[in-house]
């Protein structure tokens, strides 16, 4: 029997829109490099190689962001203990806003994510970091 879905992927991002706070890009900029503020990068190891990174973002793969911030968890990172601001992101914004609603219904705070994601901050010319190597290049002796 064929799958039902009651509730699309649009849905449950404007349902987390409507509960985190959502930063317009050109305000997230101005929050790189601050003491008080983490910014958590949601991508996939595989766009950071590809398209680069914010400097001094923490990386933390979407798929472990609930064992990383829960501190009963074996995998959990003290980085998600700190008492600070954090700002997630992903490429273009909506796997941010899922994950910030699942951080702050996980007491986490004070959340928000980045309008327009990775796109929107290297568009708007924010600080990047450039991948080392382009997909398919070899590493120069």
């Amino acid at each position: 029997m064929p799958q039902t879905i009651t509730t699309g992927y649009k849905a449950l991002v404007d349902a987390a829109n409507r509960e985190v706070e959502t930063l317009p890009t050109a305000e997230a900029i101005k929050l790189a490099g601050r003491a008080d503020v983490v910014l958590v990068d949601i991508r996939d190891i595989r766009e950071l190689q590809r398209e680069g990174k914010v400097p001094g973002a923490f990386h933390c793969p979407r798929g472990m962001l609930e064992f990383w911030i829960d501190p009963h968890s074996k995998y959990h990172k003290p980085v998600f203990a700190l008492d600070k601001r954090f700002v997630f992101f992903c490429a273009g914004g909506l796997r941010s806003a899922l994950a910030a609603q699942t951080a702050q219904r996980m007491g986490l705070k004070p959340v928000a994510h980045i309008d327009g994601g990775f796109s929107a901050w290297k568009k708007l010319g924010g600080p990047v970091e450039t991948p080392e190597l382009m997909p398919g290049e070899q590493k120069k002796e």
